[in-house]
């Protein structure tokens, strides 16, 4: 968006010069005019003091330029440096019949509508009343103002259509009429406007297509169309603007292609988002310019691979390409590159962890979540010194924590959830120093960690898992401190180590294999909002430091083995409030809030039943043991009687010799027992 600027100082008014060097003296029908201005506002913090009665002489109050001869006014300044309250631009500035140059931007709350009459002021070259509450439409009287160059009516509330007549206005080098309220279609009259360089109708309720005669507009720099309800395709004819340096199409509803016919003649672009649209097909083979700092195209349903021209842009600083349908692998770039975000979640990349970002040293900011990435986290990612934000959710990723990851003493967020990592979580990561107190404020407190910022992608959406939900940030992302390892197959324990980063809001370390006790110093992490723990093997009892932390107002123990007393304190009962599952699923646990009661010798019923496991569970294993032997040996038996008829045949012959052995021996035994009670 263009900045507003104090123009008098950039361009100065013709002819005119400071008040204190004007020979003639002020004309008093204007002196008047400007008294009855004053009277009009309510000057709260004496900003027009200067503008009194008895100082005759006009020229020498505050934000006034007389010209040098005639004594005429030729300038009224009074944006930025002023906050009088006005209901509305007194008719009275109406007599300043050779005025120049208004500018009246932010002067607080100034409302009501603009008067049509203000095409009388037709020597007007600059008009600036933007950061206001002005209402109404656009006045017509300003198609008288042939020399006009500068007209700025952005952030009020003005209404209606854009009328055709700006397109008369031929020495027009700068419009801007963004974030109103404006509706109906972008007019053709723009066709006519050859000297303009900025067009910012940006943040309107404009709909219907893009003129293809803006392509007429050659001289045009910056192209602000975003946040309308455009539709339709981006005409071709965008491409003969070889002077624009910004494009900005994003936030609409534009369908169709983007492809080189629309780029090649861009031969100055550096900045270009077109994000948040409905496009089709696959991205651009070639983007037409080399200086290219910022290249946005999220949310626009793109498709297929990127194209190996991206990696000619060595001067690209921002690659935002975020949920499309774009595949394949990374184009493996081997030159140096100035890259500081790189973008790429939610599409359907795949491959081995990209080399090729290796070159990127100046990046910040690396999203490659929701893809298909496979293989182990690459050694020479602890080389990345300048990254802040590393996320890595959601892919294929398998192998260690690589123990380097902690030269990144920038990082502020580092997130491998739902992967497949293994092995133990470093201790080393007390080394990422950004996630602790000390520098936790805004981008880190360390001035190389803040030289990499660029400042355009402010307006992104970042998203961040923690207090069991999905939340959206917007600038107040950077202050989002952030570790999470969830859905992975880490073991061991949790490192003690961990809870020296007291500058953490977010720790999810839930859905692994970990074992042990909880640190015993966990309420030293101060910050921590949101802790997950659950769905692990964590034992014994809950720390009572867990009762210090006073900012927590998310916890999840669930489903571990832990036992003993839960620790009291008010706001782990308000948690629990609202989420009575924190202690499901671990039968140890009693004591207040659960209606579990406590004895008075836990502690020792506790050890008890541990030194009972530890010596049932060898027993259980050996008579598991003999149990499957068994089983497995009498399969074998009856399988060779079942396939083997000679070995069948055997033992059946040998069952019935046993049988009738058995059967004499029974018979005889009985008749002696008889004949021996028979004798007695």
């Amino acid at each position: 968006m263009a900045v507003a600027t104090t123009w008098s100082s950039v361009f100065p008014v013709a002819d005119a010069r400071s008040a204190h060097e004007v020979a003639a003296g002020c004309i008093p029908r204007e002196r008047d005019a400007l008294l009855a201005f004053k009277q009009g506002i309510n000057d709260t913090e004496d900003d027009l003091v200067s503008w009194q009665e008895g100082n005759q002489d006009c020229c020498r109050w505050e934000g006034i330029t007389c010209d040098n001869a005639t004594g005429h006014v030729v300038e009224l300044d009074l944006g930025f440096w002023t906050s009088f309250l006005a209901d509305q631009i007194s008719p009275s500035l109406l007599s300043l019949e050779h005025l120049e140059s208004l500018n009246l931007q932010y002067a607080n709350n100034m409302v009501g509508k603009l008067i049509n009459s203000m095409g009388q002021l037709n020597n007007l070259t600059m008009l600036d009343l933007s950061h206001n509450n002005i209402t109404g439409t656009i006045p017509l009287g300003i198609d008288k103002c042939s020399y006009l160059w500068h007209y700025d009516l952005s952030y009020n509330h003005l209404t209606g259509a854009i009328p055709s007549w700006l397109g008369n206005c031929t020495r027009l080098w700068y419009l801007s009429l963004s974030n109103n309220l404006l509706t109906g279609h972008i007019p053709h009259g723009f066709e006519s406007c050859a000297a303009l360089l900025t067009l910012d109708i940006s943040e309107n309720h404009l709909s219907g297509a893009i003129p293809p005669g803006l392509g007429n507009c050659t001289s045009l720099g910056q192209l602000y169309l975003s946040s309308n309800h455009l539709t339709g395709h981006v005409p071709s004819k965008i491409g003969m603007l070889g002077h624009l340096s910004d494009l900005d199409l994003s936030n609409n509803n534009l369908d169709g292609m983007i492809t080189e016919e629309h780029l090649l003649g861009l031969k100055n672009l550096e900045h270009m988002d077109s994000s948040h649209n409905s496009f089709s097909g696959p991205l651009p083979l070639h983007f037409g310019s080399r200086w290219l700092a910022e290249l946005s195209l999220s949310y626009s349903y793109f498709s297929g691979p990127i194209s190996k021209y991206i990696c000619q842009l060595e001067f690209l600083l921002v690659l935002e390409l975020s949920y499309n349908f774009l595949e394949g692998e990374l184009p493996h770039c081997s030159r140096k590159s100035s890259l500081v975000y790189l973008l790429l979640s939610n599409n359907n990349f795949s491959g081995k962890f990209p080399s090729s970002v290796r070159n990127y040293s100046r990046l910040a900011f690396l999203d490659l979540s929701r893809n298909n990435f496979y293989g182990t986290l690459p050694s020479w990612i602890g080389e990345l010194v300048n990254l802040k934000y590393l996320q890595l959710s959601h892919n294929l990723l398998h192998g260690d924590i690589p123990p380097n990851v902690t030269n990144l003493y920038c990082l502020r967020h580092l997130n491998l959830a739902r992967n497949s990592i293994s092995g133990v979580i470093p201790s080393s990561l007390s080394k990422l120093t950004a996630m602790t107190q000390a520098n936790s404020t805004k981008h880190g407190s360390d001035k190389s960690c803040t030289s990499n910022n660029y400042g355009t992608m402010k307006k992104e959406i970042w998203l961040v898992v923690m207090k069991r939900q999905e939340l959206k940030y917007g600038t107040g992302f950077f202050d989002v401190l952030s570790i999470d390892l969830s859905l992975n197959k880490l073991v061991g324990r949790i490192p003690d180590e961990l809870t020296s980063l007291n500058g953490l809001l977010n720790l999810n370390l839930s859905w692994n294999h970990l074992s042990g006790q909880i640190p015993a110093e966990i309420g030293a992490m101060k910050s921590i909002e949101s802790l997950d723990l659950s769905r692990n093997n964590l034992y014994d009892e809950i720390p009572t430091s867990l009762s210090n932390l006073t900012y927590l107002s998310s916890l999840d123990l669930s489903y571990n083995n832990l036992t003993g007393r839960i620790p009291l304190g008010n706001q782990l009962d308000t948690i629990y409030s609202e989420n009575p599952s924190i202690y499901a699923g671990n039968i140890g646990l009693c004591g207040p809030p659960l209606e579990r009661n406590c004895s008075g010798n836990n502690g020792l019923e506790h050890m008890n039943q541990q030194t009972s496991e530890k010596v049932y569970e060898p027993l259980l294993s050996l008579y598991f043991g003999l149990g499957s032997g068994f089983v497995a040996g009498l399969w074998v038996v009856f399988c060779s009687l079942l396939f083997n008829k000679t070995w069948r045949v055997s033992y059946f012959r040998l069952f019935d010799k046993l049988y009738d052995n058995a059967y004499v021996f029974v018979v005889v035994t009985w008749g002696m027992i008889n004949d021996k009670e028979t004798t007695s």
